[in-house]
């Protein structure tokens, strides 16, 4: 990784909570992109979407947050794929190119946090254990004033989603716990190819991100397993239990 991007992610991953952090760029560098060209030109597309869509924004900040959304379902009305991509790389060249499916619900939820960020909404992501019979989930969920609405995006009708009111499992998540998950996936992915060692690193980063994310100690647990590292893997275990 150059010597900016390493600096970044090592910031990134020493900041302490309720540290401010870029969203984007934290989003790029745990999806994996470790050239600065191409770290740049994707900070470049992000700048150009939001510029394009502030060109018709206008009125408070739930149309400007429901301007987002639309904009981006018409521009793909299909987006939403189960086991897309979640990296914030490859779900920009989707939403900007010729594909069809754009990215999973994490994908989804990154994107559209960066840009309703960068339009200066406040929003954060909403983490459900299971959802749709189908396992974990993330959406949005937009402030403004005293009041908040859900952003479900993975259907075109999700703005302002009832589904998920009242729900038990709701955790909210800032962006250090949504960049976690990121890293958290990339684990999985390495995990699903035995690739042990990589899958541990990055659910360490996952867990520096955020400490309480108990699947990410229970997974590091599993892989110190498989490497027979047996006596760490019963202290990981102990903690993802916790």
């Amino acid at each position: 990784m150059p010597r900016k991007l390493a600096r970044l992610e090592r910031m990134l991953l020493g900041s302490g909570k309720g540290e401010k952090i870029d969203l984007a760029q934290g989003a790029l560098i745990a999806s994996g992109i470790n050239d600065e060209g191409e770290f740049n030109r994707y900070l470049a597309k992000i700048d150009h979407l939001c510029q394009e869509m502030a060109q018709t924004q206008k009125g408070s900040d739930v149309e400007r947050a429901q301007e987002i959304f639309h904009r981006l379902w018409q521009a793909k009305p299909h987006r939403y794929e189960y086991r897309g991509s979640f990296k914030l790389g490859d779900v920009l060249d989707a939403q900007l190119g010729e594909k069809e499916k754009v990215g999973n619900c994490l994908g989804l939820t990154t994107l559209y946090n960066v840009l309703a960020q960068r339009s200066g909404l406040e929003v954060r992501a909403v983490h459900l254990e299971d959802a749709f019979g189908i396992g974990p989930h993330v959406f949005t969920v937009l402030y403004f004033g005293t009041r908040s609405i859900d952003i479900e995006n993975i259907f075109p009708y999700g703005f302002d989603y009832q589904g998920h009111k009242g729900n038990p499992q709701r955790e909210e998540w800032g962006d250090r716990e949504l960049i976690a998950d990121i890293y958290h996936s990339v684990a999985n992915c390495y995990f699903e190819q035995g690739m042990w060692q990589s899958a541990i690193e990055n659910y360490d980063k996952a867990i520096r991100l955020n400490p309480k994310y108990a699947k990410a100690c229970l997974n590091k647990g599993i892989a110190l397993a498989e490497l027979g590292q047996l006596e760490e893997a019963r202290e990981w275990f102990k903690k993802g239990t916790q």
